[in-house]
């Protein structure tokens, strides 16, 4: 487990404060949040115990323990099921594969009245539509830097691109947390962990161990020759591809920005572009 396990429990109890949990605030306190001691108490279980699984020493933690943890640390259900993960990781670790099925191709043709593109493991980008090309310009990024959390943190012109960039990278980091609690020995996650890390932001929310999954929301851009796009985002998983995820961009076509999309219909060439490989 590499650390992460403790590093997500000190996490977790950081953010609660005592007298949330019910617990006097008496006195100064060497730390932020709950001590040890006191996630124990609530927990049910002797200080001793809850040390020594925060210092990965213990082993075959039952479902009560990890219930009960769980409850007084107030995790969600993605937390929750990230804990499990990291208490009991996969039997199966390889790294999961990165091929985008002609259907799914096809799919994305079809999507032709929306930005729509699928994202693979890691958050690198697989394939796009016609309208995701010209509002991302993917195909102009080198294939091995097509990666969603490489473009948010290591390309100066995304904090210009992105008028929520603090949202959008924390959502990132949160994803790309949880995918590394589910493919803890993808061979290819730390590098790419290694070189996000060269960026200050990312370091510091990395350490922050948010997890979250990827589903809805919205994307706020400033983009340098369309002006400000305002996009509400939905995510797809593919039955049978868990890793694969479909994510289209949508926008009221009475809004500013689906008359933007409109125009960009009637512009642009059909077709799906696909990462070349390498």
């Amino acid at each position: 487990m590499n650390g992460d396990l403790g590093r997500f429990l000190r996490s977790r109890r950081a953010r609660i404060r005592p007298e949330d949990a019910g617990l006097p605030a008496h006195g100064r306190r060497r730390v932020s949040g709950l001590r040890r001691e006191e996630v124990a108490l609530l927990a049910g279980m002797s200080a001793e115990y809850y040390i020594r699984l925060e210092q990965e020493r213990v082993g075959n933690v039952s479902d009560e323990v990890l219930d009960a943890v769980a409850r007084v640390l107030r995790l969600d259900g993605t937390e929750r099921a990230h804990l499990r993960r990291l208490l009991r990781p996969p039997d199966d670790r390889r790294a999961p594969l990165a091929h985008v099925r002609p259907g799914v191709r096809m799919l994305l043709d079809a999507a032709d009245s929306v930005p729509a593109c699928v994202m693979g493991p890691r958050m690198d980008v697989l394939a796009w539509n016609a309208l995701a090309e010209r509002i991302n310009g993917f195909s102009a990024v080198p294939p091995g830097e097509r990666n969603l959390a490489r473009l948010t943190f290591l390309t100066p012109a995304a904090r210009s691109l992105y008028r929520d960039w603090a949202a959008v990278a924390a959502e990132a980091i949160s994803y790309l947390r949880l995918y590394a609690g589910r493919h803890p020995d993808d061979p290819l996650l730390g590098p790419l962990v290694a070189d996000l890390s060269a960026d200050p932001d990312f370091a510091r929310l990395w350490e922050e161990h948010q997890v979250a999954e990827k589903t809805f929301g919205v994307k706020l851009l400033h983009h340098p020759e369309l002006g400000d796009l305002d996009f509400a985002y939905e995510t797809l998983a593919l039955p049978g591809d868990p890793e694969l995820l479909v994510v289209m961009y949508t926008a009221d076509p009475a809004s500013p920005t689906g008359r933007v999309l409109a125009r960009l219909r009637e512009a642009r060439e059909p077709g799906v572009q696909e990462a070349a490989a390498g």
